[in-house]
């Protein structure tokens, strides 16, 4: 069988989803190919239909299109309905569209298995509160930390996202200034901008400290370098919860699920600057 797959976003020119894609096929010996598509931002509805037209077997979105997509669906997943969007689509019979949401569970996974780094009881601090954290935010609660913080830079953003998941008493939105002298186990910059982070120096990390880019980069990022400097025990970007997350899509699509850890070290080999000066965890 013919798996056609895709990516559909705007800014996808240097994304390395189709490698990681034909890298899974590869390892599963599966008949696949995956493209990107570069809708228009306002015919995203008719690239979806000409993509399914055109045999398509499912697609990932990716910015602009996730919210919109996410309304498009004629079912999600329970995860999608709590992030309120969607990156991966499955087309079924009758023009029907399941949509599924494998960032949060991409980036759990590769912290708890990749890294071996277990979240339970853990002090997580979020930078940012947009769409991308909102995918998350579920997937980590599973975990059961001790308390997850999240400051942004407008705090009614943080506040909002608080709101929406009042249920869980140990999820806090906070102001960069009341970090001071706070410890935190976890760091994770959710906010998409390579730019300094206005956290306050007397922020401390734990002994045993991650922190953790969602966004990947063949250099070491702006929060990666601040890291440094705090001396975290793990710095990592989000190339692992990329690998991750289209695993979970990859097996919806096809039933059968690739293995991630020999991927993400392919990938590191294959297109990490072996000059910079990144600090990761091998895979084991």
């Amino acid at each position: 069988m013919h798996y056609k797959l895709c990516l559909m976003g705007s800014l996808i020119d240097h994304s390395k989803s189709p490698w990681i894609h034909d890298q899974f096929a590869k390892q599963l010996k599966l008949d696949v190919s995956y493209i990107k598509v570069k809708p228009d931002v306002d015919k995203f509805l008719i690239a979806v239909e000409e993509f399914r037209k055109d045999k398509g077997y499912g697609f990932n979105v990716t910015l602009p299109f996730k919210q919109e997509a996410f309304k498009l669906m004629t079912e999600v997943s329970p995860r999608a309905a709590i992030a309120k969007s969607v990156n991966t689509v499955l087309f079924r019979p009758e023009r029907a569209l399941y949509g599924d949401n494998t960032d949060g569970i991409g980036l759990v996974n590769d912290i708890t298995q990749n890294l071996n780094y277990p979240l339970s009881k853990k002090t997580i601090l979020i930078i940012g509160a947009g769409g991308a954290v909102r995918g998350v935010l579920h997937p980590l609660l599973s975990q059961f930390p001790a308390k997850i913080i999240i400051v942004n830079r407008t705090f009614a953003h943080a506040q909002q996202l608080v709101t929406e998941f009042k249920s869980y008493d140990n999820v806090v939105a906070s102001h960069f200034d009341d970090l001071k002298n706070v410890k935190v186990d976890v760091v994770l910059d959710g906010t998409g901008f390579n730019s300094p982070l206005p956290v306050p120096e007397s922020l401390s990390l734990s002994e045993n400290s991650l922190c953790y880019d969602l966004k990947y980069s063949d250099n070491p990022t702006s929060f990666m370098k601040w890291a440094k400097t705090k001396a975290s025990n793990i710095i990592v970007d989000g190339l692992g919860m990329l690998v991750a997350q289209a695993a979970e899509a990859f097996s919806l699509w096809t039933g059968q699920r690739p293995n991630t850890q020999s991927v993400i070290k392919l990938a590191k080999e294959t297109f990490y600057n072996p000059s910079a000066a990144h600090k990761t965890v091998e895979c084991k």
